[in-house]
């Protein structure tokens, strides 16, 4: 039974340029599992940082499942990403040394029914990348319109 239910930071995309994508493992407790299957965390405001050589992420949230019996957890506890070493100091490097920056953008489920983190190297847009952006998407959105109009 492969769950499809995924989680996007769509923010992320208008806020950064992508470099790179990695895919990464993250730790999680077994309630914050079946949260997420159920679609209930956002990546809005998460980044990622080093500690140690190890990746973070921090105000991940994932809200507390109802039907717990354990303790609670904090929605927006940091997280450990799990990455192999040599990736871990491939990133490490490149955010030290172009001030680069590591945002989690999607939290989906693998074919095994692993919950994974997709990671993007990233560089923060200038306003007026922003509104190009937007530009852009505008007169693609109308284009579409037209062509739909002619048919």
């Amino acid at each position: 039974m492969a769950n499809t239910k995924e989680i996007v930071n769509r923010r992320a995309a208008h806020e950064y340029h992508f470099l790179s994508t990695h895919e990464a493992g993250i730790l999680l407790l077994g309630p914050e599992i079946k949260s997420i299957r159920a679609g209930h965390a956002g990546l809005t405001d998460a980044y990622c940082y080093f500690n140690n050589g190890e990746l973070f992420v921090k105000s991940m949230y994932i809200k507390e499942y109802e039907y717990s019996t354990h303790e609670s957890h904090d929605t927006r506890r940091d997280r450990k990403l799990l990455l192999h070493k040599a990736e871990l100091r491939k990133l490490e490097r490149r955010v030290k040394e172009k001030n680069l920056t590591i945002v989690p953008y999607r939290i989906y489920f693998s074919e095994r029914n692993l919950v994974k983190v997709e990671i993007v190297l990233a560089q923060g847009k200038k306003a007026y990348d922003k509104r190009e952006t937007i530009k852009e998407k505008d007169t693609k959105r109308d284009l579409e319109r037209i062509t739909k109009l002619r048919i």
